[in-house]
This record gives C-alpha cells, structure tokens and sequence, in this order.
C-alpha cells in the first residue's frame, strides 16, 4: 500500500479515516498524539467516552472490502507520508490524509494550474478552455479540474492532447465519487484516457457516489493541489467560484477570463476579477503569472486564511471542568478555536484536546479557516 508503512499501519489508517467523526484534521491530530494509527484506534472509545458518548471504529470487514475493490479498480492508495504526495496539497489545511488513485503520481508533483468552470458553457468557452489547457500543458503544466461537464471536460481533453513526456505536462481528474464510480456517464472515455494516460484522483472510499456534500471537497482537492486556480467561465453562485475562493484561502493565485456583461455565465469572472483576481487572456498569460511563483500570490482576490493544526503536542487530558466550559461555549454558529481558547482561559492543548473528544463522540462540526461549531 505505501512503501514505508507496515501492512498492519496501512490498515489501521485506513480504518481510523473510516471510522465515524473522524475527519483529515481530526486524523491528523490524533496520528500527532498517539503515533500511530493502531494506538489512536485504541483510544477512541475513552476519547469519546469522555464526551459522553460510546464509539465504535469502522469494522474490520469494511476495510478489507475496500481495499479489496481498490484493487479491482486498478487502483492504489496515496497516504500524506507518502513521498509521492503532492507537496502543494500536503501545505493546505485539512489535506486529505488518503487518497486513491489511478496513472502517474508524478504528474501532481510537477507544477500545477487548476481549470474550472460552468457546467452550462457556452461553445466559445469550452474552445478557449480546449485551447488554453493545451497551451499549458505543452509548456510543462499539470492541468487540474473535476471531469464535470462543460469547462471541467474540455480542460481535460486540450490538456491531454498535448501528449505526455518528460517536457510536457498533462492533466489530473479530482473526482468527487468513489475511484471506480464513473460520473458523468458521458464521461466514462474520458474517465478511462485520464486514469490510463495520465491521473485520477479521488478521496472518497470505492462505490461512493458523488453527492452533493462530496464536490466542496472535490473542490479543495483542486485548488490544493495547484499553484494557481483559472476561472473560464462561471456564474455568481457557482462551484467554480467555490475553488477560487479556497484557492486564494490558500494563499495560491486566482485568475479568470474576463467575459461580456450581458452573458450571466461570464458574470462570476467579472466578479472575481473586480474583487482582485488577476485578468488572463491567454496561456501565456497564465504561464507568466505562475513561473515565478514562490508562494506569494499576486492576486488579492482574498488574503490566506490560518491553517489551525496542533502546533503543540495535546494535552494529556483535559481538565473535565475545562471541558464543560468549552462545550457552554459553543454554539451552531461556527467560532474561532483561537476565540476560544482567550475565553475559556485554558491552554491551548487543553482546549484542542477537548474539541477533539467532542469531535470523535460526534459533538462538534470543523468549518474552513479553524474555525469549529456544536453539531446540529
């Protein structure tokens, strides 16, 4: 599964990821306090006890289904240990802890640009999509999108038809379904070319089907990975505005095709150039804006966001009055863990380690930007 990782550890994370309440940071912390995922397993029925609630971890039988069907796909697992995980995506918040994959790792360590768009595009957009990947990819890029429909597709297809070999670059499908799910259907060629030619990429276990609460995800995948997120074509309230805006939450550069005022689908581009992402017209464009990229985007679509991760080790346990008092301080309405942890007056592995437990016993929702929440 992962060269440097026993059969046993490969497992064991595998069901720690799958087990209820535990999410990429949540997985995170607990592999930091306990060293490795055979222990955490151990521990999460006393965490969640804590909380006041029983767990049990995923079964033993589900995991072995599903590596047993990431193999039938052709598949294989990536962990975030691993030497070939993307370094871009490893930098980002709550990166995900496992993915499984199809093609050419390779291709998410070369430099990156995500391509996203509308759905619903226009034949324009989709050739200048078509055209503009090519471009990118001749010039060595990796082009990045979701194998949706519209823009998604034509990055894919322009990208591929610059070929692969060591100059040039090629294209990886980030898809929001399980590694063996095709989706669309009209896409099933497409799905097949990528995962034989290039790379596809998914988070979620096999047999899952992409809904709705998948494609945000999809969607940070995307922009993680990428040294910078291009915007083609998109209306106001759409999942392409969704990346650009984690993408400059990343601290990566946004840019997006300007379009007509009297087309809605150009009006999200518009928008994101106007609240400062830069204007692109061609690959060149592109190309130029990402070359010198040292992690200092020069679009100011949006400042970075703070990454909360542990940066201390966790408390060893928290007091239980330190617990009441940081559970009375939640609410639904998603607040700063630095917010909280200047009112409770605890340490700050304290209060980690307590929204830990609440975490794992179900208790407590993690937002974008550390921030946390009571479940509903």
């Amino acid at each position: 599964m992962s060269g440097a990782l026993s059969r046993e550890e490969a497992f064991a994370r595998i069901r720690l990821l799958r087990s209820p309440n535990i999410g990429p940071v949540t997985y995170a912390q607990l592999l930091a306090r306990f060293g490795d995922a055979r222990t955490a397993l151990e521990a999460l029925p006393d965490l969640a006890g804590r909380a006041g609630k029983p767990y049990a971890a995923a079964a033993e039988r589900r995991v072995h289904d599903e590596i047993a069907a990431v193999r039938k796909a052709g598949a294989r697992y990536l962990f975030h240990d691993s030497p070939g995980y993307p370094p871009l995506l490893a930098a980002t918040e709550g990166a995900p802890p496992i993915l499984t994959l199809r093609g050419d790792p390779a291709l998410a360590r070369r430099p990156c640009v995500a391509m996203v768009g509308a759905r619903n595009a226009s034949a324009g957009a989709v050739k200048l999509a078509r055209d503009l990947a090519h471009g990118l990819a001749e010039a060595g890029l990796t082009v990045v999108s979701g194998l949706a429909r519209g823009i998604d597709g034509a990055a894919h297809e322009g990208a591929l038809r610059a070929g692969a070999g060591p100059e040039s670059g090629s294209t990886i499908g980030v898809i929001a379904s399980g590694i063996d799910i095709v989706y669309p259907p009209e896409h099933a060629s497409l799905h097949g070319r990528i995962a034989a030619e290039a790379l596809l990429l998914a988070e979620q276990p096999p047999g899952t089907e992409p809904l709705a609460r998948h494609f945000p995800a999809r969607n940070r995948i995307i922009a993680g990975l990428a040294a910078g997120t291009l915007v083609v074509e998109a209306a106001p309230k759409s999942g392409s505005l969704i990346t650009a805006r984690l993408a400059g939450e990343m601290g990566r550069e946004v840019m997006a095709v300007p379009g007509s005022p009297l087309d809605a689908r150009s009006h999200g581009c518009n928008q994101l150039i106007r609240d400062g992402a830069i204007l692109v017209q061609s690959a060149q464009d592109v190309i130029e804006l990402l070359s010198g990229f040292d992690g200092k985007a020069r679009s100011t679509f949006r400042d970075a966001a703070p990454a909360w991760i542990a940066a201390e080790p966790l408390a060893a346990k928290p007091l239980a009055a330190d617990r009441v008092e940081i559970a009375a301080l939640l609410t639904t309405a998603p607040i700063a863990v630095d917010e909280l942890i200047r009112q409770s007056g605890a340490g700050a592995a304290a209060v980690q380690l307590a929204l830990l437990e609440l975490e794992i016993a179900g208790r407590l929702v993690r937002h974008a930007g550390g921030r946390v929440s009571l479940s509903g």
